[in-house]
């Protein structure tokens, strides 16, 4: 995919673009867990020099998507399931708190706080789209847990899930984990709003288990084939 983000901005921002493009690359698997590249490849896709490129992989390796392949080249990490299921048990635990706090608020300012997504889970059409549908998983549970209240988890939470997209969206592959991903999600707020705690964490707890299960076992198949697609 060509990219051309040449500008006479500071070197500072180019990196940044540079890193904001190659990351979504990897988030929309247009660069694929074990993919090899060169920083000269990457500096001519984007039309700039090594200098920004090299300061983007540097940010990227840093955060854990790629890494140092030999003298000169660079590949983009291969999954890790252990680690992924790490961060899916540090999720579960951040978001179970959310959930207990969210069930000791009043009950009028907990509906109040959460009126746009029972909005979107409970009141509105379905999204057919499943990365639509992925966009608002992540927003979901990212609003839950900044509604709770504590700035800190929910600024953890936030760095959690990010470092869990490039896996999370591929469970929005099958119709029917987006099915089940409306009906959970509806159960989780309706029984927040009646201060049903314990339901709310089974259910919770049970959602986020069958997700990390699921994607295990799709992204086995869909790296099998998105390896065979060339990079648009």
């Amino acid at each position: 995919m060509n990219h051309n983000l040449r500008s006479r901005g500071r070197p500072e921002a180019l990196a940044e673009k540079v890193y904001q493009a190659l990351k979504q690359d990897i988030f929309d698997y247009r660069l694929m867990p074990g993919d090899r590249f060169s920083e000269n490849e990457i500096a001519e896709r984007f039309d700039v020099s090594r200098t920004p490129v090299r300061q983007a992989l540097f940010w990227l390796e840093r955060e854990g998507y790629v890494e140092v392949w030999f003298r000169s080249g660079w590949q983009v990490k291969p999954f890790d399931f252990e680690y992924f299921e790490e961060l899916y048990d540090f999720r579960t635990v951040l978001e179970r708190e959310a959930v207990r706090r969210l069930c000791a608020l009043p009950p009028l300012t907990c509906a109040e706080a959460l009126t746009a997504l029972k909005s979107v889970w409970i009141d509105s059409p379905r999204l057919e789209d499943g990365k639509a549908v992925s966009v608002q998983d992540e927003a979901f549970h990212m609003a839950l847990v900044a509604t709770a209240g504590n700035k800190e988890i929910a600024r953890i939470h936030a760095e959690l899930t990010e470092k869990i997209r490039i896996i999370r969206r591929l469970d929005f592959t099958c119709d029917d984990r987006v099915e089940a991903t409306y009906r959970e999600h509806a159960q989780i707020l309706q029984a927040i709003f009646q201060q049903q705690t314990e339901e709310a964490l089974r259910i919770l707890t049970n959602h986020i288990a069958v997700s990390k299960a699921e994607v295990r076992k799709i992204t086995l198949h869909m790296l099998q084939q998105a390896r065979l697609q060339p990079i648009e």
